[in-house]
């Protein structure tokens, strides 16, 4: 099971989707878990805070990833609210119900360099190891900050990528192995995909239709 925090309308989950994964996400905004629903995708998400913690057991989730996400709790919407204070619980709730070895991947951006320390200050005081992974850091439009946890044991950060001929190059590929990665894999959309969809959404205890004959048959176009 992974963690999609501040999920949105489920984009980042469909990924995790795709490979595989069963994820919950948790977002503040309920228009956004509204569009989430609409677009009936298959992880779950809650209403929620992730400044006020995360009440899992421990050890429930084997992964986390986040977009622009933490670097909104290093603001205080009210007067009682303690930027530090509230990234501390967030990832001592976070760190606990990782199980151990787990990775979490933040992709932020920060206003500043005091608020880089700070979230990483206080990641690291809540038990995790690990850093922050900077792409592309002499280029003004393609600077990626990346904050890389991992909950015990031991790893090594990612390599950063250094310049934007490699990212064209990232693209590049990325663009051929999508297919290749298919080897062993259903392709989208087809009978097989569909059946496994099904499955998966069963699992989560979703009320799922009965397969048929017609599952995945593509309906002939009629006016």
């Amino acid at each position: 099971m992974k963690w999609s925090l501040r999920c949105g309308s489920g984009l980042s989950g469909e990924l995790l989707t795709e490979r595989g994964h069963m994820w919950l996400g948790i977002d503040i905004s309920t228009a956004m878990l509204t569009v989430a629903a609409e677009r009936d995708i298959e992880g779950d998400v809650i209403l929620a805070d992730m400044g006020d913690g995360l009440p899992f057991r421990p050890g429930t989730f084997d992964g986390c990833i986040s977009i622009s996400a933490v670097q909104w709790l290093c603001y205080a919407n009210k007067a009682v609210c303690s930027p530090p204070h509230r990234l501390l619980h967030f990832f001592s709730s976070l760190y606990a119900c990782l199980k151990r070895g787990a990775r979490a991947v933040f992709q932020l951006y920060p206003q500043n360099a005091d608020q880089l320390e700070l979230i990483s200050s206080q990641a690291m005081k809540a038990g995790f190891s690990g850093g922050m992974v900077v792409d592309f850091p002499n280029s003004t439009k393609a600077k990626k900050f990346f904050l890389c946890l991992f909950s015990g044991g031991t790893a090594s950060l990612p390599k950063a990528l250094v310049d934007e001929d490699a990212q064209e190059g990232v693209q590049y590929t990325n663009s051929r192995l999508r297919y290749s990665s298919l080897k062993g894999k259903s392709v989208k959309k087809s009978r097989n995909w569909i059946l496994e969809k099904k499955e998966r959404q069963r699992l989560q205890g979703k009320d799922v239709r009965h397969n048929s004959k017609y599952t995945g048959r593509r309906r002939k176009f009629c006016f």
